[in-house]
C-alpha cells in the first residue's frame, strides 16, 4: 500500500488466530466456469485443455444437468462422444464427478489465486490428474 509520501509493505497472506464461522450454506452453482475449474481446465477424457462441458450420460438419454453428470471436455472429445454412453465407446472416467463443497465457491470464489495462498487454503481442484481413455 502506498500514499503520496509513504509506502507500507503488505503481506500476501494473513493468518487468522481465531476461527470465524461463516453462516453461509448454499449449493455451488453449476456453471461452465465452475466445472472447468473443478476439473482443472483439462479434458477428463484425453487430458488436453478443455473448452466445453459434457454430460456423461447425455440429456437425450435421460441424463440430468447436475454436478455428478457434468465434466470438462475438449471440443474434439465432446464431438466424438456425441450422444453416446462412455461404455459404448470404451471410455472411462478417472474418478466420478462430484459436487464441490459450498465453502469452495465462497472462500475461493472460483477466481485466480496467488500461488503463495495454496498452502493455507488446503483445497486444490487442480491436483487431480486426467487419465486418457483407450480410444
Amino acid at each position: 500500500m502506498h500514499s503520496e509520501r509513504r509506502s507500507v509493505p503488505v503481506p500476501t497472506v494473513v493468518r487468522l488466530s481465531q476461527y470465524v464461522r461463516v453462516p453461509y450454506r448454499r449449493e455451488v452453482p453449476l456453471t461452465r466456469r465452475a466445472v472447468l475449474d473443478r476439473d482443472g481446465g483439462l479434458c477428463v477424457y484425453c487430458g488436453v485443455r478443455a473448452d466445453t462441458i459434457d454430460h456423461v450420460r447425455p440429456r437425450s438419454r435421460g441424463g440430468e444437468h447436475h454436478w455428478a453428470n457434468v465434466v470438462a471436455a475438449c471440443a474434439r472429445c465432446n464431438h466424438r462422444k456425441g450422444d453416446r454412453l462412455l461404455a459404448e465407446l470404451g471410455w472411462h472416467l478417472p474418478s466420478p464427478p462430484t459436487q464441490p463443497p459450498p465453502t469452495v465457491a465462497v472462500v475461493l470464489g472460483w477466481a485466480k489465486r496467488h500461488p503463495s495462498w495454496q498452502q493455507y487454503l488446503g483445497f486444490d481442484w487442480h491436483a487431480q490428474e486426467a487419465i486418457a481413455p483407450a480410444v
